[in-house]
């Protein structure tokens, strides 16, 4: 009996080990994600820093640089989904890998691009430099349900710091040493976000459990499977979600878009100005989702955190319609990232929690698609009202969707209640 209560602790104690070490390991993961998300961002921001002033030495106006910024949403659009695919059934390891590996060649034929044919063509490997949602995806398959908008948005944060040292290195980079340089730097970058990945993210990051026969289908069938894609917008909430996602979204992206060319012809700011600018985007994010997201999610529901993000996001639009100069736009910058922020964490925790743990890297490849295509679409949009209409119709444009969306989401919870009382 003694004999068989020993046996037992001893069980006990190993399970207790094993439980710490693979929260240990889980822990440690998470953390090399957050630093390779940081670096990404760095390095995207960098390529930020290049790209205006490139495009404008190669005889780029306003809308031929508009349909450059297209074609990236185009090509990312279909890109995006399918890298989810690939995330979900491949493994965490080789979507990252593939994706470095990416930003890898992005850089170098940013570097060699010598006309304008050549600025379009280097866009080509961004329909799998999809870094941070693959780290998004990580994240959810490794936090608990309860604090994964928590996790995600410490994601954020690593955007907050990559978006400071991408911004301030990039526009010291371009000024006193050219372009090519720069760009040579990002190559360097991402191949040490590479090697990052190789020693440290585990193959698969998908928590083992009994197979069902919707698993078994979705093991089986191809990466390039649509029903396999599409069968997750059946899920209760999810189209409706993603609807709000774009529509509220689709304003302040073409304001974000736009606002490189805003920032060199409406604020005439120079390369280093707009470095500066870009860390300040980058502080007040990392404040909003490094000290505010965390406690907001642990005290208020995830629904009245999305009505609050969109009223402000109109606010927001209404004083960019109005502002004149560039101490004005620095007043907005807090309550837009504040929106912003609280928006995107809000809406990819709803999605991931509204579907299997299978298919998180699909969901938030579907969200990526969803970006994409407002980067699609964005800057041509902002390019024909800017040109046509100036800066008080982009932000008159998103004062008027988000007040819509605004009072048809509180209709909604409204009548939700009153149901809920009968």
């Amino acid at each position: 009996m003694t004999a068989r209560v020993e046996a037992s602790d001893e069980t006990a104690s190993v399970s207790s080990k094993a439980n710490a070490e693979t929260h240990l390991s889980k822990k440690t993961t998470i953390y090399v994600v957050y630093l390779i998300a940081a670096l990404d961002i760095t390095w995207m921001f960098i390529q930020f820093s290049i790209t205006p002033y490139l495009a404008k030495k190669l005889g780029f106006d306003t809308l031929l640089f508009g349909y450059l910024q297209t074609t990236v949403g185009v090509i990312q659009l279909f890109g995006g989904t399918l890298f989810g695919r690939f995330a979900d059934v491949i493994g965490a390891r080789a979507a990252l890998s593939l994706a470095c590996a990416a930003n890898i060649v992005f850089f170098i034929l940013l570097a060699i691009a010598d006309s304008p044919a050549m600025l379009f063509i280097h866009k080509l490997p961004t329909v799998v430099m999809h870094v941070l949602p693959a780290s998004q995806m990580v994240v959810a398959d490794l936090s608990e349900p309860e604090k994964r908008a928590d996790a995600l948005s410490k994601l954020g944060l690593c955007f907050g710091i990559g978006m400071i040292a991408g911004s301030t290195l990039g526009g010291h980079l371009v000024t006193k040493y050219g372009e090519r340089f720069a760009a040579y730097s990002g190559a360097a970058g991402s191949a040490f976000s590479l090697l990052l990945v190789l020693c440290f993210i585990p193959q698969t990051t998908k928590v083992q459990s009994p197979t069902t026969k919707t698993d078994s289908e979705t093991k089986s069938t191809s990466i390039f499977s649509v029903s396999q894609i599409t069968r997750l917008m059946k899920f209760p909430g999810v189209t409706p979600t993603f609807v709000v996602k774009i529509f509220t979204g689709l304003p302040s992206s073409i304001f974000q878009l736009m606002f490189s060319i805003i920032a060199l012809e409406f604020f005439k700011l120079t390369p280093e100005q707009i470095g500066y600018i870009m860390a300040y985007f980058g502080i007040a994010q990392m404040v909003v989702q490094g000290g505010v997201i965390g406690r907001l999610t642990a005290r208020y529901s995830e629904s009245s955190l999305l009505l609050l993000s969109i009223g402000i996001s109109a606010f927001v639009g209404l004083a960019q319609a109005y502002m004149q100069n560039v101490f004005q736009f620095c007043l907005t910058v807090v309550p837009m990232m504040f929106s912003l922020s609280v928006f995107n964490v809000i809406t990819d925790s709803l999605l991931t929690k509204s579907v299997p743990s299978s298919d998180t890297g699909t969901m938030l490849g579907l969200c990526a698609s969803v970006q994409s295509l407002l980067r699609t679409v964005g800057p041509t949009i902002g390019g024909f009202l800017y040109v046509n209409y100036g800066i008080f119709s982009i932000g008159f444009l998103q004062f008027v969707v988000n007040s819509a969306v605004f009072v048809y989401l509180l209709q909604r919870r409204l009548n939700k209640k009153a149901e809920y009382k009968e």
